[in-house]
């Protein structure tokens, strides 16, 4: 992912002390390379043209987990394997970002009878497990060191899933006009 916030930016020590101490101390999983890459994640999808940079044949924007995974299928069938672990990295980080931060999202998406919706019936755990799966693979077939990575990623989705919503947690808490008095005090 080509990062285009500058690497001392605020916004990636906090999201990288959030995402170290949710998935450190309330997970039990201190994997840096782990809490580096989700951080960096959620850093990067701060700006809507990384969060959908995705783009099909025609220029357009991807914007839904089903049209990525018509354009995956696309690139198979015109052997454009080149684009392939990119677009299987896309779809994992989307469903990774969107289960973690959004859940109430994807709830909305099932329950509010928005079939008209595209996504109405992706499983957003299912399909980004199986993505980060497939870029594994492709990059085990590559020899790269990226390989471990994902396949902690597919292997532990869920568990990916719940430490971001933890960082939500905290991020909704920084919020709060009660914790923002308290800080000032303790600071000041």
């Amino acid at each position: 992912m080509e990062s285009r916030i500058p690497e001392h930016h605020p916004l990636r020590r906090l999201f990288g002390a959030l995402t170290e101490k949710s998935f450190t101390e309330k997970l039990g999983w201190p994997d840096l390379n782990v809490t580096g890459y989700v951080s960096n994640l959620l850093v990067e999808f701060t700006r809507t043209d990384q969060l959908y940079r995705i783009r099909n044949r025609q220029g357009d924007r991807v914007d839904t987990v089903a049209d990525l995974l018509f354009e995956s299928e696309v690139l198979l069938e015109a052997q454009s394997l080149d684009r392939e672990p990119d677009v299987h990295r896309h779809i994992g980080d989307f469903t990774l970002f969107m289960a973690g931060l959004f859940p109430e999202y994807l709830r909305r998406l099932k329950t509010a009878g928005l079939i008209y919706h595209k996504d109405f019936l992706v499983d957003y755990m299912k399909t980004g497990k199986r993505s980060y799966g497939i870029v594994a693979q492709l990059h085990e077939r590559e020899s790269t060191d990226e390989s471990p990575l994902f396949r902690k990623l597919s292997e532990n989705f869920e568990l990916c899933v719940t430490g971001l919503g933890f960082v939500r947690t905290d991020l909704d808490r920084m919020q709060d006009p009660t914790y923002r008095k308290a800080k000032d005090l303790l600071l000041n």
